[in-house]
């Protein structure tokens, strides 16, 4: 009988996406494994691959089609034991009109995914059904199929259930992102006045990415009571350790940047503070036992936060090569959902644009992020006498619900230390 091949969640915030792009087409054969799509999420544009072997009898949604929902049908598929029953049907002429977006917010970082999918076990037995690629890379990470659902047909595994998949070895921290705090009031519903002006203008689409940083930043504002706290922090000794490591590594190839050294000092402060390593949760405050630094990336058309895993143990040439792999393939819109969702903490520097200091906006459900701004020649007490120094403001937000004042205080206060005393970030 006909497949009917639904739109995939492909993250687990993932609640829409756009078809960006169909690489086959009506009367196509495929097999399982091949790409069909390309769609574009809120953070990247990731390929859609077949799960069932059959032809394309009939695509059902046309490529740069927006706010497809997850669970859609997209396209369906003739098995080979159909023959000709099923005639091919064109496929659309044009993509349909998007719908109204909604003027309220809705609550998020929810996961939403479709309804569960029939458990994938074949009718003769307990053999998981999964297609070829799943399996082989359940195999390379260690994944046992036999707990993960599938959300293709009838119930199969496919590559994107994967990503939600909990691997063999348990981590040390809270692996996947904390749902949204269920005691959050819900953001009142304002609807915007209509735009009108005389002013020369232009009205550029919003992206399926800008339309979720407006959405996520607006609850974040209005659902996380922010507090702020800053310190100047003296970097000579740092840009020194950071002179001399270069110097050394200049044979392998590695040059360290000033925010590479300082995503280990927010991972090692994290750890010397753990009380404001949390997420807040509802009833429940998670506690995280290691730091997992998102770093902001401006990309085309938005924002993007890759994750260095283990920051605080990590080598600092090791998390410079991660932040330059994972900077180059965010921009190329080539991230998996777990290398940008998730992280204990975010670091986000302007100080490249000259930026003196700024306030960040938290990103729930982490409970704080550290805002720098550049380091530049300023009046400082050194040793009890005025002198020049290269100072830098750095801001920290919190997250009130989960980390009070103090908690908030002693985290600057570690960043601060190891940062002026940097050979720590070494030991």
């Amino acid at each position: 009988m006909p497949i009917q091949i639904k739109m995939p969640a492909l993250s687990p915030t993932m609640e829409e996406g756009t078809l960006a792009k169909w690489l086959v087409k009506v009367g196509d054969k495929v097999s399982s494994g091949d790409i069909m799509a390309e769609i574009e999420t809120d953070k990247a544009t990731m390929e859609f691959e077949a799960v069932d072997e059959g032809t394309i009898v009939a695509i059902e949604v046309a490529e740069g089609t927006e706010g497809v929902k997850v669970g859609t049908v997209i396209a369906t598929i003739a098995g080979e034991d159909d023959g000709d029953e099923t005639a091919p049907a064109a496929a659309p002429a044009a993509a349909p009109a998007p719908a109204p977006v909604a003027a309220a917010p809705t609550p998020a970082p929810v996961v939403a995914a479709p309804a569960p999918a029939p458990a994938p076990v074949a009718a003769s037995g307990d053999r998981v059904v999964a297609s070829p690629l799943a399996k082989r890379i359940a195999g390379e990470k260690g994944i046992d199929l036999s707990k993960v659902t599938g959300s293709g047909p009838h119930g199969r595994i496919i590559k994107a259930d994967l990503d939600l998949a909990p691997a063999a070895a348990p981590a040390p921290a809270v692996a996947a992102p904390v749902a949204a705090p269920a005691a959050a009031a819900p953001v009142a519903a304002v609807a915007p006045a209509p735009f009108s002006t005389d002013i020369p203008h232009e009205a550029v689409k919003l992206s399926t990415m800008r339309k979720t940083i407006a959405r996520r930043l607006t609850e974040a504002k209005a659902t996380v009571p922010h507090y702020y706290l800053t310190v100047d922090i003296r970097l000579d000794a740092l840009l020194k350790l950071r002179s001399e490591l270069n110097s050394a590594l200049a044979g392998e190839g590695v040059k360290l940047s000033v925010n590479d050294l300082l995503i280990k000092a927010l991972g090692k402060a994290l750890i010397l503070a753990p009380d404001a390593n949390v997420s807040f949760a509802g009833d429940n405050l998670i506690r995280y036992s290691r730091a997992d630094i998102a770093v902001a990336v401006s990309i085309p058309g938005g924002l993007i936060t890759p994750i260095v895993t283990g920051a605080d143990v990590k080598s600092i040439s090791a998390i410079q090569k991660d932040m330059a792999d994972l900077a180059a393939r965010a921009k190329a819109g080539k991230l998996a959902p777990h290398e940008y969702q998730g992280g204990t903490a975010s670091l986000s520097n302007l100080g490249m644009f000259g930026i003196k200091q700024f306030e960040a906006v938290i990103n729930p459900p982490q409970g704080m992020i550290m805002a720098v701004g550049a380091g530049d020649k300023r009046p400082y007490v050194i040793d009890d006498a005025l002198g020049i120094a290269t100072v830098m403001s750095a801001t920290g937000s919190f997250d009130h619900r989960a980390i009070d004042g103090a908690e908030g205080a002693q985290l600057m206060q570690a960043f601060k230390t190891l940062i002026e005393a940097p050979l720590s970030l070494v030991a």
